[in-house]
């Protein structure tokens, strides 16, 4: 590397000096003349050598009343920035309704983004923006809102001309309100990311649809965005697919750096390289073994994704689509990733090597440490029988139905202000005519999972592997049929289809094939088209949940063999973080107070479910279950700590040792 400084850079001062902020030290009069640029061997930061140590933390994940804390965890690392993506589905949950933290929707509390990117700033650090508007992160449809999907033959990520006035509208309103958080505006901001991994999104080496890519550039750059402009792919596959000029590109990748950053070096020579993606860990698929992150040498800047995983709180979780069975992949709720704070934001080994690290290559030896804060309390409140129900009939009398003679999947349900349903259940009910050993024929697949139900008897197997996924039921199987279990006559046929998840990672036609419900063809009764049906939105929204009517004591003893609400109470003197062991359920959905926490599934790979301090009250604090299948002890119990297949307890020593390995070059 030459030591001759160009005009106007200089390297950072490697003796010891006074105390200093990252702030004081990068923007000592507090309005810096020039951004992060990327010329040459290494980056500036208002034209001062900058080492990029930067760690993924998604605001939406982690519940706002820790976010101070994580990110004082983050700097006390020695990180000197944080990188967020912004997730477009929960600031416009319906077309042309956004939400920034005031909406009143259920992920409201979450959504104050120039309140984090503040926080951010008071904690000295800095940020890596990611407004995508395509985000991928294992989050339901990568991000994009679900109302994209009553366009018929919508191309999403596109010219598409309806795809880019909907994208074009939420940039307009994202933009305007972080645009003065720029770091060369007195901010935090320091980079902005164009669209994501947009070189994996085609075929072969055929040509991206550049013309949107550019697009998406001139949105950021016409709604005032003036720091530094990035791409993140892995180059070593996808080459400058997804490039742009003069927007530095940047890398992704868990193992064998060298040929993804010799990829950067040989497309941009005279531009430092930046791992935007170290992947400290891996993500989870329910019914698959639990994955363990094996992280291997970096020599250059970093981002750490993740630094904290957090939650996919509600149903909003992704999937991923592949080409052997069973096809789709869905994600768990914990967005735990191996990472280098827990779930929960405990400290890990992987913590204490960061900050060896980083303490051992960072040139700029005057900044002030930051003393990692304490953990946050942790404990298992005592069990929670479950003691009301609402059957499943008197759910839905509190749903409101939509006649129709056709199947529509959920997102072309006339609800939510003409935008159609996102998430949960769809339920279709129609009276049948049968003889004796009729057949019942699902046409096409079901998207994702069908409870079926004949005069209230539940036919769907019971899902405790992914053996089951290839039975009647579920989305494995296309033109799937059984044999109905009923006497010739006139029968209720009831079918609830939920939404596992949307695929956030994958080609062309798989995004834009992300409708869920019942739509690709008719139910058959012995061949014949089944019409007359009565299709209820089942959005378990947290209104919807608080108000529900009807519940009735269970007897001491009571199981459930058919999808059931079930409603306890916790008493809390002292709210802590807890985990709620669900290993004696089958597969459903808890909400806490109203609020939505997660799927669970006692298949696993995990078995419990994070719920943070915050959102239990003082006092009495109610739980419900929708179990959709079969429990036998109706009682909630909890854990200290989160509970999961043993495969992720034997590789966690790898994962770690591996990590150790992490090296950060000066440039």
């Amino acid at each position: 590397m030459s030591s001759t400084m160009e005009s106007g850079r200089r390297r950072a001062d490697s003796a010891p000096a006074e105390d200093l902020t990252w702030y004081q030290y990068y923007a000592p009069s507090g309005q810096p003349a020039e951004g992060l640029v990327a010329q040459g061997d290494y980056f500036t930061l208002n034209g001062q050598q900058f080492q990029i140590f930067s760690g993924a933390v998604h605001y939406f994940r982690i519940h706002p009343a820790y976010w101070r804390t994580t990110l004082r965890k983050l700097r006390a690392a020695g990180l000197n920035t944080v990188e967020t993506y912004v997730a477009w589905n929960l600031h416009e949950p319906r077309a042309d309704v956004y939400d920034f933290g005031d909406g009143g929707n259920d992920m409201s509390d979450f959504l104050d983004l120039p309140g984090y990117l503040r926080i951010a700033k008071e904690e000295d650090l800095f940020v890596i923006l990611r407004p995508g508007p395509y985000i991928c992160s294992e989050w339901d449809f990568g991000g994009l809102p679900s109302y994209l999907l009553r366009k018929y033959n919508i191309h999403v990520r596109s010219s598409d001309e309806y795809y880019m006035d909907r994208e074009r509208k939420w940039l307009a309103e994202l933009l305007p309100r972080v645009a003065g958080l720029q770091f060369t505006r007195g901010g935090s901001i320091i980079a902005v990311q164009v669209e994501n991994e947009y070189g994996a999104f085609g075929y072969g080496d055929f040509p991206r649809d550049l013309k949107y890519l550019e697009h998406v550039k001139q949105q950021l750059e016409l709604n005032g965005v003036v720091e530094l402009l990035f791409t993140s792919d892995s180059p070593r596959y996808s080459a400058d697919l997804g490039a742009l000029p003069g927007v530095l590109q940047t890398a992704n990748f868990q193992k064998d750096p060298e040929p993804q950053l010799e990829a950067l070096r040989r497309l941009q020579p005279d531009r430092p390289r930046l791992a935007m993606e170290f992947w400290t860990g891996w993500f989870d698929h329910w019914l698959a073994p639990f994955k363990a992150g094996l992280a291997s040498d970096v020599a250059a800047p970093v981002n750490m994704y993740m630094f904290q995983g957090g939650t996919n709180f509600g149903c909003l979780a992704g999937a991923n689509r592949v080409d052997v069975s069973p096809y789709l992949l869905t994600d768990a709720t914990s967005y735990d990733y191996d990472a280098v704070l827990t779930e929960g934001g405990r400290y890990t080994e992987k913590y204490n090597i960061t900050r060896e690290l980083l303490a051992q290559y960072s040139v700029v030896k005057s900044i002030r440490p930051v003393a990692p804060p304490a953990e946050f309390a942790v404990a298992a409140f005592e069990p929670v029988p479950l003691t009301e129900t609402v059957p499943l009939e008197g759910v839905r009398a509190q749903l409101i139905g939509q006649p129709s003679d056709t199947l529509l999947s959920m997102e072309q349900l006339d609800v939510n202000g003409g935008s159609g349903q996102s998430y949960g259940l769809v339920w279709y009910r129609a009276t049948i005519s049968t003889a004796t050993d009729s057949q019942i024929t699902i046409r096409g697949h079901v998207r994702d999972m069908a409870l079926v139900l004949v005069d209230g008897q539940l036919l769907t197997e019971k899902l405790q592997s992914s053996a089951t996924l290839n039975s009647f039921g579920y989305w494995v199987t296309r033109d799937a049929s059984m044999t109905l279990p009923c006497a010739a006559g006139a029968h209720t046929l009831d079918i609830l289809v939920e939404n596992m998840g949307r695929v956030n990672y994958g080609k062309p036609h798989v995004l834009n094939a992300q409708r869920k419900g019942l739509y690709e063809g008719p139910v058959l009764i012995d061949d014949v088209a089944v019409t007359g049906w009565e299709i209820y939105p089942m959005e378990m929204k947290k209104d919807w949940i608080n108000n529900m009517e009807g519940w009735t004591p269970l007897e001491e003893g009571s199981t459930v063999s058919v999808p059931t609400m079930l409603r306890g109470t916790l008493r809390v003197d002292q709210p802590t973080d807890t985990f709620l062991d669900m290993r004696n359920f089958t597969k459903g959905v808890v909400f806490v107070n109203g609020f939505n926490l997660g799927r669970y599934l006692s298949a696993g790979p995990v078995f419990t479910l994070y719920l943070p301090a915050p959102l239990l009250n003082v006092g009495d604090n109610t739980l419900v279950v929708f179990e959709e299948f079969a429990a036998a002890d109706l009682v909630l119990r909890f854990s200290a700590k989160p509970m999961a297949l043993e495969t992720r307890t034997t590789s966690a020593a790898a994962s770690v040792t591996s990590f150790t390995h992490l090296s950060v070059d000066c440039v």
